[in-house]
């Protein structure tokens, strides 16, 4: 924590600000002034603060919302299906076990399937842009961002500019 005696309240309103501001910069102004691992290290300060003080939880946190907000000026787009986002799991360099938190997420893995062997991929993280491209009959239909993950940006003129998409 910044403050020693901050609360837990008070440091899960910074947090959150904090984040609520980063998000805004990153995503609508395409101005980021962190880095991820910055940002990644905050966003989990705050999910470790929200999972020890569940009685802080609010819906608005910037651990319950993927993306930003869709951005003014392109028509908006409801996902058929939610665009969620992906958990990252970290290597910290100076722990007594650096691959700590890997084990961590792969005993979550065991539990949560109920079962002892899981078969995992892992790569490394690509930032980008995530798109939902909807075909019909065929045929390309709209191309959307993940937005807040239930509304995205139409961004079809521009995805049809790439090569690498099929259009039908």
């Amino acid at each position: 924590m910044d403050d020693l005696f901050s609360t837990p309240t008070t440091r899960i309103r910074q947090l959150r600000d904090e984040l609520a501001r980063h998000n805004r910069l990153y995503y609508t102004d395409a101005t980021p002034e962190i880095s991820d691992a910055d940002y990644d290290k905050l966003y989990r300060e705050l999910e470790e603060l929200e999972a020890r003080h569940p009685e802080l939880a609010d819906a608005n946190s910037p651990t319950k919302r993927v993306g930003g907000a869709p951005i003014d000026g392109f028509q908006q787009v409801t996902h058929l299906v939610p665009m969620l986002s992906i958990d990252d799991v970290f290597e910290i360099k100076d722990a007594e076990i650096p691959e700590a938190e890997l084990i961590d997420f792969y005993k979550r893995l065991q539990r949560n399937l109920g079962r002892e062997e899981v078969t995992v991929t892992i790569e490394p993280k690509i930032d980008g842009v995530a798109v939902s491209l909807v075909y019909r009959n065929g045929q390309l239909e709209y191309a959307a961002t993940r937005g807040d993950g239930t509304t995205g940006d139409d961004v079809t003129n521009n995805v049809r500019t790439i090569r690498s998409i099929p259009l039908s």
